[in-house]
């Protein structure tokens, strides 16, 4: 029951990931290590077919043997964070408009105090 659990849980975290390679607002990488994570407690050959995938594998490497995330990844993040940022800081109404300023901001000092790979 458990591993069939895992498997469902992995292939849901595999279509978000999917999902977010095509939506801009949903990210790919981390739903693609959570499915990867699913994937070795239920099914061990797909969670190898995504270490072995040339753009997610190395990646899902990178962050389960080390906690890194690729500095390339770091820089599109925060480009991108900050285009949001200066989009709602346009958009939303006074107290609103400082929510992803502060989201963005927990994000980014988590995610440059992580290693580069």
């Amino acid at each position: 029951m458990r591993r069939s659990l895992y498997r469902l849980c992995g292939v849901l975290a595999l279509l978000l990931g999917v999902a977010g390679a095509l939506l801009p607002l949903l990210p790919t990488t981390p739903f693609l290590i959570l499915a990867a994570w699913f994937f070795a407690r239920s099914h061990p050959e797909w969670e190898e077919r995504l270490l072995a995938h040339p753009q997610a594998g190395p990646a899902i490497r990178a962050w389960r043997d080390h906690g890194a995330i690729p500095l390339v990844a770091k820089w599109l993040a925060t480009v991108l964070m900050g285009i949001s940022v200066l989009g709602s800081g346009l958009l939303l109404a006074e107290p609103w408009r400082y929510v992803p300023l502060a989201a963005a901001a927990v994000v980014l000092l988590w995610m440059w105090s992580r290693p580069s790979r």
